[in-house]
């Protein structure tokens, strides 16, 4: 029986974290966009918004007091302000984030509603492909939790935690597949990326994925290349580290990030982290709703 967090295990401390969306203009290699002319809009510090799932409904189970996610709507101007603190608060027995995470907006965002249709065959193989990386094993059912993400960004390093415990609670039910989709204006986000897949090509995906995550304070922001330290990472690992900096300068591992950029992109992705279960948008509100949301995949 899986454990679920009570009341006061999930005690958190509440702050505004950052939508991070994809800078319409270039500046990390191999992942660069056009510029549009969203470009002219800015991070407004002062302004925060809640977020609302179309398809989380009410849930016997959710906590008595549900801690709510507010992001701040970033936009596209790289010179805008776009950093908060976050906070984390670890529960007894589990690790539960105090800094809370939020969602990119909407494939057609601007104003639009969130799409309800399903998806159809190309969206489909476009959220989850042959080659997509499963974080541990895969579950039991066909319920499947899929995350586009960016591991320079602060509000995937916020979300990081809570899918580690949802991995946790639905270990051997839920498959959990990870997506690269590092933003242009996140320095060493492609890096990262090439990084991880670069370890993934020895067995060592979900290992380097973790250690940029926990590390992420260290090399995130910085405006200068980060390729020595995730190579020490790397030898941390215990990869054959001939294989792996051929890997890392190789195309073909550009390529595999570039992929799931390029599909990313045609979902209408432009921020992170963005959520799918079951081939569906998941936009959540908050903590408890990524419960809620995988109960009524799960038909529970």
């Amino acid at each position: 029986m899986r454990r679920r967090a009570r009341p006061s295990q999930a005690r958190t401390i509440l702050s505004s974290v950052v939508a991070h969306e994809a800078p319409q203009v270039g500046g990390v290699t191999g992942v660069r966009r056009q510029a549009t002319s969203s470009d002219e809009q800015v991070c407004h510090p002062g302004r925060s918004a809640q977020l609302r799932s179309s398809r989380v409904r009410p849930h016997d189970r959710r906590l008595e007091h549900p801690t709510t996610i507010q992001h701040r709507i970033c936009q596209s101007d790289p010179e805008a302000p776009v950093r908060t603190q976050t906070k984390a608060s670890l529960g007894v027995g589990s690790v539960l984030v105090a800094a809370l995470l939020v969602v990119a907006l909407l494939a057609g965002r601007g104003g639009g509603d969130t799409p309800t249709a399903q998806p159809d065959a190309d969206e489909s193989s476009a959220i989850v492909r042959s080659n997509s990386h499963v974080l541990g094993e895969e579950g039991s059912s066909e319920v499947t939790f899929v995350e586009f993400l960016d591991f320079e960004c602060e509000a995937c390093g916020a979300a990081y935690p809570i899918v580690e415990k949802l991995r946790e609670d639905y270990a051997g039910q839920v498959t959990f597949v990870a997506r690269y989709f590092p933003l242009p204006g996140h320095f060493n986000a492609e890096r990262a990326a090439r990084a991880v897949e670069s370890s993934a090509r020895q067995g060592q995906y979900e290992a380097m994925y973790q250690k940029m995550y926990e590390t992420q304070s260290e090399w995130g922001e910085q405006q200068k290349p980060m390729d020595d330290l995730f190579r020490g990472y790397a030898e941390d690992l215990g990869l054959d580290m001939e294989q792996y900096d051929a890997d890392y300068a190789s195309e073909d591992v550009l390529e595999r990030v570039r992929q799931d950029v390029s599909d990313g992109e045609d979902l209408g992705i432009t921020g992170t982290p963005t959520f799918y279960v079951n081939d569906e948008l998941f936009q959540p509100t908050s903590v408890e709703d990524f419960n809620a949301v995988l109960d009524e995949a799960l038909g529970e």
